[in-house]
């Protein structure tokens, strides 16, 4: 009998290695792509705060947007010199953790304005950073979910959820 081969899986990225060489080295992204990520993160967080029953998807899109300021942070382009970063890590955390209990997917009153700061901060990040730049933290970002997924962790690592 012959032995099985574990089978390769195929990392899906949001931008590939050609969309980050032809985006644009000094210009934001296009007016569009940058619109449709703070509406569907701005209408994530509405939904966590105030929606009757909000979704795994609007937790997902608040913590993409969380997980993409922790990767400009490692990147070095921005600072987190209040620490507002790793207290919207934790509420997030919080918040998957409580839905895995039974409990509604919901921030915390300091959940609520550590994710909302850490938000504008992204929306402002994202309107200022070139093309290149943001699309680099975005598969930067994918890279190091799929590392987790695999195992690969680091000791500041919160655990994954998949809510």
């Amino acid at each position: 009998m012959k032995k099985r081969t574990k089978m390769k899986t195929t990392k899906l990225y949001r931008y590939g290695t050609l969309d980050i060489m032809f985006a644009s080295p000094d210009k934001p992204m296009d007016p569009e792509k940058r619109r449709h990520q703070l509406t569907r993160m701005w209408n994530g967080l509405a939904s966590m705060e105030q929606a009757e029953t909000p979704t795994t998807d609007d937790w997902r899109v608040c913590s993409d947007a969380v997980n993409l300021m922790e990767t400009m942070v490692s990147m070095g382009i921005v600072e987190d010199s209040s620490g507002l970063l790793q207290d919207a890590v934790k509420a997030l955390a919080d918040a998957g953790r409580r839905y895995k209990e039974g409990k509604k997917l919901r921030l915390d009153a300091t959940g609520m304005q550590s994710v909302r700061a850490v938000l504008e901060d992204y929306a402002s990040m994202i309107e200022e950073l070139p093309a290149r730049t943001m699309m680099t933290v975005h598969r930067d970002t994918e890279r190091r979910i799929h590392e987790i997924l695999t195992g690969k962790k680091k000791p500041h690592d919160v655990e994954m959820m998949d809510v």
